[in-house]
């Protein structure tokens, strides 16, 4: 069983369907509404479990309604959950998401979230130490972003740094990635580079190894010669959101038997998510993921 450590944000997500945007001022009816659990950690958390890791989630709730059912439902999918700390007087974090129109409109209150520290991260250092592989994604502090890097090149385990939502780092930060997992527009931004530059010249620009995720057409990886690509999965597509947690996921839980197998199954799995609805409703086991990949042998 790997052992995988995941630092990062905890959302509750705020859904309401409506048939149309509401005008400023406007008051409209919606249609459904409902709770979902998510944020970019707990996902990833909850993905790997879901895959046979044994998993360890650092970051925070509030001391709210909202983080004892996040918390529960975390430990439901028999994640960790020693480091997730409950922040007195302070809302979790929540992402009020309105969907109308084929389109929607998306207010994030980071909430505890922005309470994970440094401190935090160096006091899971025995987590840290046990890990085949930490994953680190943008939705937390930077400096706890930077506090994972360091630890887990000081005690020398691979830190997968999946950076989104996008934004600058320090080429110093980046290099502390034993691998970097952004989409295309995501690499362009760490780079200061434009988007529409070929992907294959940005990924010979990265610093540090990389996988670079490509959606339906699978996931490009390079650690030091040309890229190496890893063609998707033809599935019927329900529902992408989650996708890149999956990805992240089962690149993590696999990555101890290297990056060419982890990168296919990666993508499996990945696939098999965009086939249910929801970021963790459409998470596969690994008795589902094990399936699929007997039904899509290597073609020689």
């Amino acid at each position: 069983m790997a052992r995988v450590v995941v630092v990062g944000s905890i959302n509750m997500d705020l859904v309401t369907l409506a048939p149309r945007f509401p005008a400023p001022g406007e008051t409209i009816l919606g249609e459904r509404f409902l709770t979902v659990h998510g944020g970019k950690g707990a996902n990833q958390a909850v993905a790997a479990a879901r895959l046979g890791a044994e998993v360890t989630l650092v970051g925070a709730v509030g001391d709210d309604a909202f983080g004892e059912q996040l918390r529960d439902g975390l430990a439901r999918e028999n994640v960790q959950l020693e480091h997730v700390a409950r922040i007195a007087n302070c809302s979790s974090g929540t992402a009020s998401i309105t969907v109308a129109e084929g389109d929607n409109h998306i207010v994030v209150v980071p909430g505890a979230n922005a309470q994970v520290t440094p401190t935090q991260i160096e006091a899971a250092q025995r987590a840290f130490e046990k890990a085949d592989a930490i994953l680190v994604q943008m939705e937390i502090p930077l400096e706890s972003v930077e506090a994972t890097l360091r630890l887990g090149q000081r005690v020398g385990k691979p830190v997968i740094l999946n950076p989104a939502p996008a934004q600058p780092l320090p080429i110093e930060w980046l290099k502390l990635a034993r691998y970097l997992t952004p989409n295309q527009h995501e690499l362009a931004i760490l780079l200061g580079a434009d988007a529409h530059e070929d992907f294959r010249s940005l990924m010979h620009r990265s610093p540090a190894p990389l996988v670079l995720t490509r959606g339906g057409d699978g996931a490009w990886f390079r650690e030091e010669d040309e890229p190496v690509h890893q063609s998707g999965f033809k599935v019927d597509v329900i529902d992408t959101t989650g996708a890149g947690d999956t990805f992240n996921a089962a690149l993590a839980v696999f990555l101890h038997e290297g990056l060419a197998s982890a990168v296919r199954k990666a993508c499996a799995a990945a696939a098999l998510s965009v086939t249910r609805l929801g970021a963790q409703g459409g998470m596969p086991t690994r008795g589902e993921l094990d399936a699929f990949l007997a039904a899509h042998p290597i073609r020689l």
